[in-house]
């Protein structure tokens, strides 16, 4: 069981053996046999790795529990292996947590998923995903108005969302999985907030299209179609923007991002979508973005980010019904015990970078 877990820590620490070895002052060869469970690595030398991987002691004697099944990446193709592979086992082990808490409540704390019924079986033309998003808002209530916490209401919904810190890693744009037949979306915890919607929107059509689509629809197309008609959905769109426009200003795109957390230039793609601007209009748009430099980072403030604050209120939760104890809720948080109890009596600062 250490061995595995040792294995799982390090690659989700990107380190190879050798440079772990070199951390503790051990071989690389040493490090293979602890992981090869030829040798069990003394307390001391656990401590040294825990304190190395940043991971508590106890991690190494948690009981194995899930896998990642079909892990679909936006951009899988351009992440180097080791970046994959780390991102893959950084997630397991915040779903490890999850899962271990949520087992630990008398009654389940979180709902099933449930796949929204009445679709079409199959979706030949892009204009039948704005029914699709629309059956979706009206399923879960949404109404037309804007949605302010999108986390939570994909986890309402049976959908875990977690986050990690993606600062180095440019080219990954979220994925989305499943573990013990339960829907995952993993986004980047420092991105701004419109391209963490738009992630979250675009892995939600994925559950929501899968096997729905023929094979002349582009599957990811149809998932950005899907992201935007569910943030902005077309009835909203209209009442924004009128049924027909020959220009909007770049204010009103800005506005309206503030308004439903959707990023100026995908408020674009929902008018040419639409028909409310001509597609030329919006391939110039779409020159001029790239001409001052918008198509990266757009004008005004960022668009706050989500907050996955689901774990951290359940370990209070469990902490205030007697479910953990201190110990262990600042063993399932990542911290010490000392941290802990600052973060408890509301002394400490934001802590969920530690989900």
């Amino acid at each position: 069981m250490i061995g595995q877990r040792l294995y799982r820590a390090r690659k989700a620490a990107g380190l190879s053996l050798r440079e772990l070895g070199s951390r503790i002052g051990l071989t690389h060869a040493a490090i293979k046999k602890y992981e090869d469970e030829q040798v069990t690595p003394t307390s001391a030398t656990l401590l040294k790795l825990s304190r190395a991987l940043n991971v508590r002691t106890e991690y190494f004697f948690r009981p194995e529990t899930v896998a990642l099944d079909r892990i679909e990446y936006r951009k899988r193709s351009t992440l180097p292996k080791k970046r994959l592979e780390a991102i893959e086992h950084e997630v397991i082990d915040q779903i490890e947590r999850r899962i271990e808490l949520e087992n630990l409540f008398p009654e389940p704390p979180v709902a099933p998923f449930v796949p929204v019924m009445g679709f079409p079986t199959s979706v030949t033309d892009f204009s039948q995903i704005e029914d699709i998003a629309e059956a979706v808002r009206k399923s879960w209530d949404l109404g037309y108005d804007p949605i302010p916490d999108l986390v939570d209401v994909l986890e309402t919904h049976g959908i875990r969302v977690f986050m990690i810190d993606a600062n180095a890693d440019p080219k990954f744009d979220g994925l989305a999985a499943s573990v013990n037949q339960m829907p995952i979306i993993v986004v980047g915890s420092n991105w701004p907030g419109d391209r963490q919607r738009f992630t979250l929107a675009h892995e939600l059509g994925h559950l929501m299209l899968a096997k729905r689509l023929e094979s002349e629809l582009d599957e990811e197309m149809a998932c950005n179609r899907f992201a935007g008609a569910f943030l902005f959905p077309r009835q909203s769109v209209t009442q924004e923007l009128g049924a027909h426009r020959n220009y909007i200003e770049p204010k009103e795109l800005a506005l309206l991002k503030e308004e439903f957390g959707l990023s100026m230039s995908a408020i674009l793609y929902r008018a040419r979508d639409l028909g409310i601007v001509t597609p030329a209009w919006m391939s110039n748009q779409v020159k001029l973005f790239r001409i001052k430099g918008w198509h990266i980072t757009e004008p005004g403030n960022p668009y706050p980010a989500e907050k996955a604050h689901v774990f951290e209120q359940r370990v209070f939760h469990a902490l205030a019904e007697n479910y953990i104890g201190e110990s262990k809720a600042a063993e399932l948080m990542k911290m010490s015990l000392t941290a802990f109890q600052t973060v408890r009596t509301l002394e400490g600062s934001d802590v969920a970078a530690y989900q």
